[in-house]
């Protein structure tokens, strides 16, 4: 995605509790449905922090890494919630069979790891999160490109 952002802020994760924090309190100011992309390289706890946010929601099941069904669909809080894991994509081409429809409900909360491998056949990210090594720990940088990921960025403490 272009560097088009609106906000920006930016956290030091020192551990997977860290990275699971986050995610927890973005679940917490959720008011709607959010799209949101993870950005980072393997291992930098994309899945970690949507695992934690999904819980958040009110997730009652196990949550899988979606790496080789490559999307899990959750119901959290009487809203859907889908993950998505594009590692495995070659071509966005390849995710037409998927029935990617469903993820334009507004009040979905869609959580896209690898999204650039689905490039055109995904919905806009409100938000992008982007986790990358930082020492012995984690590095995120949330990125806010509509008003509803504004708000969410804006309500983060």
């Amino acid at each position: 995605m272009a560097e088009r952002f609106v906000t920006e802020r930016q956290w030091p994760l020192p551990d997977e509790a860290a990275t699971a924090a986050l995610g927890i309190r973005v679940a917490e100011v959720l008011d709607d449905g959010l799209v949101l992309y993870l950005h980072g390289p393997l291992g930098a706890g994309k899945t970690s922090f949507a695992r934690a946010l999904l819980t958040a929601l009110g997730v009652g099941e196990r949550i899988k890494s979606p790496t080789y069904s490559l999307i899990e669909g959750y119901a959290a809080r009487e809203r859907a919630a889908w993950h998505l894991d594009l590692y495995r994509i070659a071509d966005p081409g390849e995710l037409e069979w998927l029935g990617l429809d469903a993820l334009s409900d507004p009040l979905a909360v869609v959580l896209v790891e690898w999204p650039e491998r689905g490039a055109g056949a995904l919905p806009v990210a409100d938000m992008e999160l982007h986790l990358d090594y930082a020492g012995h720990g984690r590095q995120a940088s949330l990125r806010a490109f509509t008003a509803r990921g504004e708000q969410v960025l804006a309500r983060l403490p």
